[in-house]
């Protein structure tokens, strides 16, 4: 994948820990729902999925997350999360980044690792499924 592809901040961290605003606008905000009743959103969506990304990339549980001043429970994250995980916001987002990426020529197959199909065995294996892959003990 070309480095020039993605802003210069997240090339320095292969995954993105946090995004600015402009960034969550361009990119993300136009896949993620926006609830439809109910009082306003005391944060921004942008600020809720900053959290998703941090407990994502640390591996807290959820109840152990701590927002700047107390500003919006742990639980309220949460409901985003699962909110956008189950009507498809998240997958909508993901594809249309592949078929964009795939439009500009821009994705590198090479290093994509689906599943496990590839992963080298560590008890016994005598061949690899991929044949480039040497998995013999010397």
């Amino acid at each position: 994948m070309n480095k020039n592809s993605y802003p210069q901040e997240l090339n320095e961290r292969k995954l993105p820990i946090q995004v600015t605003r402009k960034q969550f606008n361009k990119y993300i905000s136009p896949f993620l729902s926006r609830g439809t009743r109910g009082p306003k959103p005391k944060i921004s969506r942008c600020r809720t999925f900053n959290y998703i990304l941090y407990i994502l990339h640390t591996g807290i549980q959820w109840n152990q997350l701590k927002t700047r001043r107390n500003e919006i429970h742990w639980s309220k994250v949460y409901k985003w999360h699962n909110r956008w995980s189950k009507d498809g916001s998240y997958k909508n987002l993901f594809e249309t980044g592949i078929q964009k990426l795939m439009l500009e020529n821009k994705l590198d197959l090479s290093v994509l690792h689906g599943d496990g199909s590839n992963t080298v065995a560590k008890k016994g294996v005598k061949e690899s499924a991929t044949p480039d892959t040497n998995t013999k003990k010397v």
